[in-house]
């Protein structure tokens, strides 16, 4: 196959970027929290999606088929979180939400930094949420049927503060879909979604992923510890399946799918635990990175599609 690059701005939104370079395509809105609309790669001689795919023009962050974490990912209780002896805090940013979630990286407006034949650079300085200040960067590069994503976070404040990165996509889910991502723990959660508390996922037949399984038939929305920052999504029936590699950092991620029917599965890499900030013992046995002012913090996510 001939390949070649692209990038237009779709007719849906003037906001919407694509990029394509014949093996792999994606759609990114830079104005909302620079999340995709759809990453697609070619095969059998048509496109399947990868993620879902979603209105181009969408105006709500997580009706996004990708969502950047920045600078925390999950959510935190208490109304904020106290760090060498000052609480800071953390306002709610969703109505629908009773605790501050994901940071603020998803839901703001990002401006195109660079950008060359397969891949764009999009950036954000940020003030706030709470004591936060900070630069960062995601980069999304085409790598022949696959997708790299790399993300970095300066701190700006005048304060050393902690910091956590994640990755929040919607994989595609049919009835056949299998999840491999090696794991010693599972987080369980409570009813308002925080950490209930941690287990070896050999006590949750459903959840132990060290080999592939098929997703949980209920609902699921779980956080994982232990991970050596490789997985494998399989879709038997389109024979296609990605191979993802998470950088170093990224040595937990979250399984979310609210049911059986569902047409999506959220795989996360990410930093740190939901209400990492508030659980007991030192934010850095929780993942969470302290970044002194003008340290960076960066992470990857690639994902590569080949015939299953």
């Amino acid at each position: 196959m001939t390949q070649h690059s692209e990038r237009t701005v779709t007719g849906a939104s003037d906001a919407a970027v694509s990029l394509s370079n014949g093996r792999a395509r994606i759609t990114m809105r830079p104005d909302l929290g620079a999340g995709l609309t759809a990453f697609d790669v070619r095969h059998d001689d048509g496109w399947q999606p990868i993620f879902r795919t979603v209105d181009p023009g969408t105006m709500h962050p997580f009706a996004l088929s990708n969502i950047l974490l920045v600078p925390f990912s999950g959510r935190v209780s208490g109304g904020g979180f106290s760090f060498d002896g000052v609480f800071h805090a953390l306002p709610r940013n969703m109505e629908s939400e009773a605790y501050p979630l994901h940071g603020s990286g998803f839901s703001a407006a990002w401006h195109v930094a660079s950008e060359g034949a397969d891949f764009i650079c999009v950036a954000l300085s940020a003030e706030g949420p709470g004591p936060f200040r900070f630069d960062a960067t995601v980069t999304y590069r085409l790598i022949d049927a696959g997708l790299l994503m790399t993300l970095d976070v300066t701190n700006r404040a005048a304060i050393r503060l902690p910091y956590g990165l994640g990755f929040h996509p919607w994989f595609v889910r049919d009835a056949d879909t299998t999840l491999a991502a090696p794991a010693t723990d599972v987080w369980l959660e409570q009813a308002d979604h925080l950490p209930k508390g941690r287990e070896p996922v050999a006590m949750h037949p459903d959840m132990d992923f060290n080999h592939p399984r098929l997703l949980p038939a209920r609902w699921v929305n779980n956080w994982f510890d232990g991970w050596d920052g490789k997985a494998r999504i399989a879709w038997p029936g389109r024979g296609l399946a990605a191979d993802i590699e998470a950088s170093g950092a990224l040595n937990r991620y979250v399984v979310f799918s609210p049911a059986a029917d569902a047409d999506f599965v959220c795989f996360e890499p990410v930093t740190h635990p939901v209400d990492a900030f508030n659980l007991p013992g030192e934010l850095r046995d929780h993942g969470l990175k302290v970044l002194e002012p003008g340290e960076c913090l960066g992470v990857s996510m690639r994902i590569t599609i080949h015939p299953a």
